[in-house]
């Protein structure tokens, strides 16, 4: 048993922050069902890179533990068949512009009229209202209109972009976020609803901290790197040989750092012990740690670091933290059985539940690989009338 045990979810969504989502929501039990296009499917089962034997490591990554229905929704057959399909679900997720699906006949007014407990997730960039409401958005797209660029890089260097799809991954953290809201209101109305999601309001959203600055100093934040704001030090510092190590220390940790750098006249000095008095010193204190640094190999300082109670992490490289011990003990890393390219790895689900079973970890489904069986058992179609969806291509 799992926590989302028999909770239907029909997934019209494509690319990323939707699939995201619903394989969160795939994993920890719920049913989830893809809907896609006959002959291609959602897109990003063609996206760089690929897996010996075709799969997309991209759609591998957004998609485990699903089944896929391909319908051409641009007949009436194909519509009315995604329509019963979503009259049984318990949420639905879609990303289409605003309007797009009611075009399709298949709204949130259509649907909750035969199933009034749907929770309606609508995905949009940038929501169903508002003068930008009807533009087309991307990720970066994103990250640069909420000023997320703007705050990412060095102040000397040019603005830019997070290193994971920022926006997308935030937006279907979002998207789960609501699901599970809406099925909880559920309980207690009776009713289902329509969440309007807007993945630029999810950006703005994300820059509390900066709008904190902004709202109380009147400032424009800008670009610093890895360093903190509002304390210091808290910055990745380069290490003998080249390798990065970022330190983040309170003013508790300040001359246990110091003991261990070798800075005794900087521990002593009343200047430097206290946080608002080293953010104002940033220069000095930066250029003293960063000296020091220079000069101790990364391993060793940051064990010695750590065993001193001084928060500091390695700058890792992906390939590092994939094999990193505690990832690896954590079960972070897994593999599933793929039909085509056979034991693949990917990244886990991270929450753990006590008290179910471990989530599910499956490959991702082969487009339309569930199409017969659902208008079978499902929708209850005879033979004869799934034969005939085939033949004329309503169905794959």
């Amino acid at each position: 048993m799992r926590p989302l045990d028999g909770i239907r979810i029909v997934d019209f969504s494509r690319v990323l922050a939707g699939p995201m989502a619903t394989q969160i929501l795939a994993e920890f039990g719920a049913e989830v069902t893809k809907i896609e296009r006959p002959g291609t499917g959602d897109e990003s089962r063609v996206f760089e890179p690929v897996f010996d034997g075709g799969q997309s490591a991209y759609y591998s990554a957004f998609n485990r533990s699903k089944r896929s229905v391909a319908v051409d929704m641009k007949t009436d057959e194909g519509r009315k068949l995604a329509f019963e399909i979503a009259a049984q679900a318990d949420v639905l997720v879609e990303n289409f512009l605003p309007g797009g699906m009611d075009k399709l006949g298949l709204g949130y007014e259509a649907l909750s009229a035969v199933n009034p407990g749907l929770v309606y997730v609508s995905n949009t960039g940038f929501g169903q209202t508002g003068p930008y409401r009807d533009r087309k958005g991307y990720d970066t797209i994103f990250q640069a209109l909420s000023g997320i660029i703007d705050l990412t890089g060095h102040a000397d260097g040019p603005p830019a972009k997070v290193g994971v799809p920022f926006a997308d991954m935030t937006s279907g953290l979002w998207i789960a976020i609501s699901a599970l809201t809406g099925l909880l209101g559920r309980v207690s109305s009776g009713k289902g609803c329509h969440v309007d999601l807007s993945m630029m309001d999810v950006q703005v959203s994300l820059l509390a901290l900066p709008a904190a600055r902004h709202f109380a100093l009147g400032e424009t934040p800008g670009r610093i790197g890895t360093e903190h704001p509002g304390r210091v030090p808290s910055a990745a510092y380069q290490c003998a040989g080249g390798a990065w190590l970022f330190i983040s220390a309170s003013d508790q940790h300040w001359p246990l750092l110091c003991d261990v750098l070798g800075l005794t006249e900087m521990a002593s000095d009343a200047r430097f012990s206290k946080n608002r008095d080293r953010v104002r010193l940033r220069d000095e204190v930066t250029a003293a740690l960063s000296a020091a640094c220079a000069t101790r190999d990364r391993t060793e300082l940051a064990e010695a670091l750590r065993a001193a109670g001084v928060p500091a992490g390695e700058v890792n490289t992906v390939p590092e933290i994939l094999n990193d011990p505690h990832t690896r003990v954590r079960g972070m890393v897994d593999a599933f059985d793929d039909p085509d390219h056979g034991t693949t790895p990917g990244l886990r689900t991270p929450a753990r539940f006590s008290g179910y079973d471990a989530h599910r970890f499956e490959a991702p489904p082969k487009l339309g690989a569930d199409t017969r069986t659902i208008l079978s058992d499902e929708l209850g179609l005879t033979p004869d009338q799934i034969a005939a969806l085939y033949e004329k291509g309503i169905v794959a």
